[in-house]
């Protein structure tokens, strides 16, 4: 299959997760016969053209502009024209696929004109991230997903939960929409060897459990729960622990919410950190914490399960899906300080509980988001469209 992919962020460029999904899925794709082209957004000193892993990239200029939402305009007109004329020089495509509805008018735009079928994946709504809808810029936003979603021959989305959200806040046919997981590679996450007790120094006392949260500095990732949380942890372990918190957005907020709560001088705001240092930070610390208050899948979780941390999560979105509480993590009630400190409490109180955790964990990795299963149904669904599409008259 010959298939064109749309997306507004790919590596180097990096502004959330749909990067390192697309950029993780197609090579694997491409190891099974399939040419690939990928139409994204130019970054830095990246090649405007060059081949990554088999897979053909192609990042377009966009006008800049004061306004994201002109800039998105702006975005899909460029992937719109650099489309077209991929799709009328190379010829052939059988499927063009985007992902999210920030490349939605490109999408439509090529798939009416050339009468290719559309595939779409949703990796989260503006209904989920805002628990509904209440503004003009949040409606604009959601008619975009549903345009999107509407105008998709197939549906795909990384959980159940978010089969369920997308029936719900855009009204998609159940029987449209296709699960498939996010996945990893796990090789990526290893970290070479280096001076563990120097590092860890940097961040914690040599008695101190080492707690850490990473993701982006936002409420809707449940800061204000997991700081809430963290006096009734000290109290319990005499003090014993360091949070450290890597990422960055709204820092200011959760640090002084930090000061007001009089754990300061237990939490440690890292800002941003480089993947090498992430891959690190894994080695040292003793339990990784994810409280979402919204999450369609979070693929943070796979990442410490690659790595061997035990992870503690909240009952929201996909993390139930990811996670078996009590048998590869800990999943407690979602916006719950108390209930989130129990879980943490849980983790390093029994080392053991936790060691057998991880090791469950690793196992239900391979067993369950490996990329190359993940390609294979991710193939079977561009196969049934193919097929589908073939008996009718466009």
């Amino acid at each position: 299959m010959k298939v064109l992919v749309l997306a507004w962020e790919f590596p180097p460029r990096i502004v959330g997760g749909i990067a390192r999904h697309v950029a993780e899925l197609y090579p694997e794709l491409v190891k099974r016969g399939h040419e690939i082209h990928v139409v994204t957004v130019e970054f830095g000193q990246a090649p405007r053209y060059e081949q990554v892993d088999g897979v053909h990239v192609h990042r377009v200029e966009v006008d800049s502009s004061h306004n994201f939402f002109h800039w998105v305009v702006n975005m899909n007109d460029s992937m719109g024209r650099h489309g077209g004329k991929l799709l009328t020089e190379e010829g052939n495509f059988d499927i063009i696929h985007a992902h999210d509805w920030l490349v939605s008018d490109a999408a439509i735009a090529l798939k009416h004109t050339f009468k290719i079928p559309l595939v779409a994946t949703i990796h989260a709504t503006e209904y989920g991230r805002m628990n509904g809808i209440y503004s003009e810029q949040q409606r604009y936003v959601s008619s975009k997903e549903g345009a999107l979603t509407y105008d998709a021959w197939r549906v795909i989305v990384c959980t159940n939960y978010m089969r369920l959200e997308v029936e719900r806040a855009l009204g998609v046919p159940w029987n449209k929409v296709d699960v498939v997981y996010n996945g990893i590679l796990m090789e990526r996450k290893q970290a070479e060897p280096f001076d563990e007790l120097a590092f860890r120094r940097i961040f914690a006392a040599d008695h101190e459990k080492i707690v850490y949260y990473v993701g982006r500095m936002t409420y809707e990732k449940g800061l204000t729960v997991l700081l809430s949380a963290i006096p009734k942890v000290l109290r319990e372990l005499d003090g014993n622990v360091k949070f450290v918190l890597i990422g960055t957005g709204r820092l200011e907020d959760f640090q002084r919410f930090a000061g007001e709560l009089g754990i300061w001088d237990k939490c440690y705001f890292t800002g941003f950190l480089s993947d090498e240092d992430l891959n690190k930070f894994r080695v040292i610390a003793d339990c990784a914490v994810f409280p979402s208050l919204y999450e369609p899948f979070g693929i943070v979780v796979l990442e410490n399960f690659a790595a061997r941390v035990p992870v503690v999560v909240s009952d929201t979105g996909g993390f139930p899906e990811i996670v078996r509480h009590g048998k590869t993590g800990i999943v407690t009630w979602t916006n719950n300080p108390d209930s989130l400190a129990w879980g943490i409490l849980e983790v390093l109180r029994n080392p053991d509980f936790a060691l057998w955790l991880v090791e469950n964990a690793f196992e239900d990795l391979e067993r369950r988001f490996q990329w190359s299963q993940l390609a294979q149904q991710t193939e079977a669904v561009y196969g049934r469209v193919i097929h589908e599409r073939a008996q009718v008259n466009w």
